[in-house]
């Protein structure tokens, strides 16, 4: 029965292993619970409820894990992605002046498109098209991004005016647990403890009650209804230039954040094959689609694949089960929101940290003696944190990547397919795009 549902073989996984890692993985995203609506309280005086954009974000998650579960088959969650959120609220409404319906619509098309090009298998071309280099700098890339979003949320990094981040004073109680949690969480790892990171997160928790950081006030709470921001869609500036552009911009970022995701994780779980491609990477983006597409009819951002998908991954999550348990988690949530959201970024943040660690471990297979190879493939880990994108750091890794092997001369253009040639004319032409607008 398993094995139908959620590709579970007994002889290969553990029921427990992959509740275990479902549950990590839905702690390392619970954040999205209450970030995703404070970013969106901005709308509030526009007429866009917060309370609302909170159920519309956990139904969005519960949707598009499902997928992700049952047809996917993959340990992946999903949720409305952070960044692009921002882009939706303070660029496309705030700064545009567009109403948070025309945004909505935008997304709502996007998803379709998405649809389309999963169907067409345009995105898995894609994934499959991207040097072996540089499909292992993403996930060691996309394990310093975890690691710096994980120092951020637990405050051990901060904003700095003159050297843009800074480490914390070590005044806080929050800071002090954090560097706690993260030792827990490196022990746990270290001595080899089955779900280390879950328990690692819980115990960290725990500690904090003392300390007066972990807050339990209620554990129950009635969801709010999305009923003011459900299939709320404008339609009548669909064919508008802005729409256009908002349209390509979801879509851009949303394809290479998703596939980014999906190939170090993958990469991470050994779900790959001998020449290097994802396996089932084309339902996968199937499913991040679709739950794009719900997402903006339930009321909010792009929903996506998360990189926090890692932490289960790493404490053994291997199947669709592992998603079905984080869509659990999410579903419950809707009525346990207070007591999820009383474990603090100080314990979830150190687990993110160790995650990081684990997802450089894929670097190792970059040829670092050929800098036709090393150059691109650092651009690639270096832009991610520094761009706070992941998508920009795959872009700006596969233009380097044409530049470098074109500049060693014919016996390097030969190594250059043309998928990439392609993929390097539409990054060249977005970023003066960007330049100019």
């Amino acid at each position: 029965m398993l094995q139908k549902l959620f590709g579970f073989d007994p002889a290969q996984h553990k029921v427990r292993t992959e509740i275990y890692a479902g549950i990590t993985t839905f702690l390392t995203m619970a954040y999205i619970l209450a970030v995703n609506p404070g970013i969106f309280s901005a709308l509030a005086p526009l007429g866009m409820p917060t309370s609302a954009v909170f159920t519309a974000t956990v139904l969005a998650s519960v949707v598009g894990t499902l997928v992700m579960a049952f047809y996917a088959r993959k340990p992946f969650g999903l949720a409305p992605g952070m960044g692009i959120n921002a882009f939706f609220v303070y660029t496309v409404c705030l700064a545009m002046g567009y109403s948070w319906q025309f945004a909505l619509t935008a997304v709502f098309i996007e998803g379709i498109l998405f649809i389309l090009l999963s169907l067409f298998k345009v995105r898995e071309l894609i994934a499959n098209a991207i040097p072996p280099g540089i499909k292992a700098a993403i996930g060691g890339g996309i394990g310093l991004f975890i690691a710096f979003i994980g120092l951020q949320h637990c405050g051990i990094i901060v904003s700095d005016e003159s050297t843009q981040v800074a480490l914390a004073n070590f005044d806080n109680p929050s800071i002090v647990l954090a560097l706690i949690g993260l030792v827990i969480c490196g022990l746990l790892v270290v001595r080899n403890v089955r779900g280390g990171l879950l328990w690692g997160i819980l115990l960290t928790a725990l500690i904090g009650i003392p300390m007066g950081v972990t807050h339990f006030d209620t554990l129950f709470s009635a969801p709010p209804s999305i009923s003011p921001i459900f299939l709320k869609f404008e339609w009548h500036h669909i064919l508008s230039w802005d729409m256009l552009i908002v349209v390509l911009t979801f879509l851009f970022v949303d394809l290479f954040d998703t596939i980014g995701t999906v190939i170090a994780v993958s990469l991470k779980a050994g779900m790959v094959d001998k020449d290097g491609k994802v396996e089932g990477v084309g339902r996968m983006l199937m499913a991040d689609a679709v739950a794009t597409a719900a997402g903006a009819c339930l009321g909010t951002s792009t929903t996506t694949t998360y990189v926090e998908s890692a932490a289960g991954v790493a404490v053994g999550g291997r199947t669709g089960l592992t998603a079905f348990v984080v869509a659990a988690c999410f579903a419950l949530a809707l009525f346990l929101s207070p007591l999820f959201l009383a474990i603090p970024a100080a314990a979830t943040g150190p687990a993110l940290v160790i995650v990081g660690v684990m997802m450089l471990a894929n670097t190792t297979s970059v040829d670092w003696d050929d800098y036709t190879e090393a150059i691109p493939a650092f651009v690639t880990m270096i832009m991610m944190p520094l761009s706070y994108s992941i998508s920009d750091g795959i872009m700006l890794g596969i233009i380097m990547y044409v530049l470098m092997k074109a500049g060693k001369g014919m016996k390097g253009l030969r190594q250059i397919s043309p998928t990439v040639w392609v993929l390097f004319v539409i990054f060249v032409l977005r970023y003066v795009q960007k330049s100019l607008s």
